[in-house]
């Protein structure tokens, strides 16, 4: 067992190693980009230059100058120039005086070195190859022989906000790419070059799923017949697996009184609200930004005892959060959101058993989509700003304590991660990735001793006392606009059958076979197969074309042949299948729109 813990340690030792290793050496070619800059643009100010998950980036300020993605390949030539002098880093100490007379034409640098001598702390500078920079530290120990010259590249210009603060200048930020071999670099490049492909505000469009309209507003998506379809039916998956578990779904409106979100404390905590609406003589109404507070209020109006305890209610409605609009991206981000929500009001000792039921739902949902890469995130509060959260230390210790036994208990792979809790309670956030090893956060399980005391609920125990439920918050896919660009995505709109908006298109070679085409379509769509015929006055090549552009499972080409024979040739994902009765075609079809098979 030592000799197995000691592997363990040793793995993870250099594990660590290797990271902050790749780190060190993306920071040093932030210094070595910014060396670069300075070079082609004396009067370019520097700003910032971090390292990051794949690469590094920097933000100038170019005054006037306007920078594309053209002029990268010349900033990239001069890094690869240079490096070669990059042989190691040295460092100074100076006094914040000293230090702001050294930046003083640089108002970026020197707002950063106020905040340094605010905190107390070290102000040093790094230099290498004659280039210095205001820096805390962490290069690459012998840049020129740590660096390969083919493992970085110079990736794309965009503007960034000064500090993030869209009320401050907006810069130029250079985006680099970096890893430790040329081989992982390709891989990365070819993995983003895949991903443009499966873009799902490309393929949203191609496949008629859904758009967003300028007069409309940006965040608001719309969706087409094919998009409706789709999210129809993850919605109804997500029904059928919550129902047969005996959650009830409620319905509630979208708009509050403010004194709602008083009581809950979004109003004190949360950012992402819409301005009020005032009406009824000067009373103020907000959009709703999440559900919490309206289960709440319902729960409440009825009498409980533990008898009827766990009280399970679910409901899929819209939500509205004002994010910015930089931030917004297609359905990944948006300001409308869709949620499967759910709050189970349940006693204490009753946690693990209402999450163990949540996580057979997980699991189910996980096992229809194809998900097997996934992790378990266990989100806890900030330590060092406990002000941020409801409630004391002995509740959160509580929630996050319970939380941690139940994760353990089911052998899967979980993290912890400190600030990524919610104001009132821990979380287990799902963590998957797709098909292009991306991450992605999909559910969630929340556990709150907090709102079910803001909003004073109480239940009969069995000594005939009222006493405080817990409440479990979860949403499945999170939101189903989110839920739907990640699976567009992963499935690079090629959808499992049962998922694709149409599963069948017949193809009439002439007009002669329109009529019986008809018929068989009459035929399908009565055993509940999505299908349509592609008819018209466009070639036989058209409109296959057509049909194979929606990615459609299924396509028959119905002519004299079929006709004749009384059996059909189809053309599948998976190859042709000829002579086929519409019968064990129908047979086949229902069977793989029933079971959810993955294509």
């Amino acid at each position: 067992m030592r000799q197995m813990e000691l592997g363990i340690y040793l793995w993870y030792y250099n594990f660590m190693e290797d990271n902050l290793k790749l780190a060190n050496i993306r920071h040093t070619l932030a210094h070595l980009l910014a060396q670069a800059v300075k070079a082609e643009h004396p009067n370019a100010k520097l700003t910032l230059g971090p390292a990051i998950d794949n690469g590094f980036y920097y933000d100038v300020d170019f005054g006037s100058t306007k920078l594309s993605d053209d002029d990268l390949p010349k900033l990239e030539k001069i890094m690869r120039q240079n490096l070669s002098n990059w042989k190691e880093f040295t460092n100074k100490e100076l006094s914040p005086e000293d230090a702001l007379e050294y930046f003083k034409d640089n108002e970026y640098k020197t707002e950063l070195i106020n905040e340094i001598r605010d905190r107390d702390e070290k102000i040093t500078l790094y230099t290498c190859d004659g280039f210095t920079d205001l820096c805390r530290g962490g290069h690459a120990t012998n840049p020129n022989k740590e660096i390969k010259m083919d493992s970085f590249k110079l990736d794309r210009v965009a503007g960034a906000y000064w500090r993030g603060n869209e009320n401050n200048k907006m810069l130029t930020r250079i985006y680099g790419l970096a890893f430790s071999t040329k081989d992982e670099l390709d891989s990365y490049i070819n993995q983003q070059e895949e991903a443009q492909k499966r873009d799902h505000r490309k393929l949203g469009k191609e496949l008629e799923l859904f758009t967003i309209i300028e007069e409309i507003g940006g965040g608001l998506p719309l969706f087409y017949p094919n998009g409706a379809i789709m999210r129809r039916e993850i919605e109804n998956f997500i029904t059928d697996v919550q129902e047969k578990r005996g959650f009830m779904p409620i319905w509630i409106p979208h708009i509050t009184k403010g004194k709602l979100y008083e009581i809950s404390g979004h109003l004190d905590k949360y950012d992402a609200m819409y301005t009020p609406m005032t009406i009824d003589e000067g009373e103020k109404y907000y959009l709703k930004p999440m559900n919490c507070p309206h289960f709440m209020m319902l729960y409440k109006t009825l009498p409980h005892s533990y008898r009827d305890l766990p009280v399970r209610y679910v409901s899929t409605t819209t939500n509205y959060r004002y994010e910015k609009s930089g931030e917004l991206s297609g359905l990944t981000r948006v300001r409308s959101l869709t949620q499967d929500d759910c709050h189970v009001f349940c006693e204490p000792t009753k946690i693990h058993d209402e999450i163990k039921v949540m996580l057979e739902m997980i699991s189910e949902l996980y096992k229809t989509f194809g998900f097997e890469d996934f992790y378990v995130r266990i989100s806890l509060r900030d330590s060092q700003n406990k002000s941020n959260y409801l409630g004391n230390d002995d509740v959160w210790d509580r929630a996050e304590n319970a939380l941690r036994e139940i994760v353990k208990s089911t052998g899967w792979n979980y993290k912890e991660a400190e600030d990524e809790a919610a104001f009132y309670g821990p979380k287990l956030d799902f963590m998957f990735k797709d098909a292009l090893g991306r991450e992605w956060q999909l559910s969630t399980i929340q556990l709150d001793f907090n709102l079910p005391e803001k909003f004073e609920l109480d239940y009969t125990n069995d000594a005939g006392e009222k006493v405080r439920p817990v409440v479990i918050h979860r949403a499945m896919l999170g939101s189903t606009e989110r839920f739907m660009g990640i699976m567009i995505e992963h499935f690079a709109g090629k959808f499992p059958t049962w998922l694709s908006p149409i599963q069948v298109a017949i193809i009439p070679v002439r007009e002669n076979h329109e009529e019986e085409s008809l018929k068989i379509q009459e035929e399908l769509r009565a055993s509940g197969i999505r299908c349509e015929i592609y008819t018209g006055n466009d070639s036989l090549g058209k409109r296959i074309h057509k049909a194979n552009k929606f990615n459609t499972p299924y396509v028959i080409v119905f002519g004299d042949k079929e006709m004749s024979s009384g059996v059909l040739t189809i053309e599948s994902r998976n190859g042709k299948m000829e002579g086929v009765s519409k019968y064990e075609f129908i047979e086949k079809i229902t069977k793989e729109i029933k079971e959810k098979t993955l294509n």
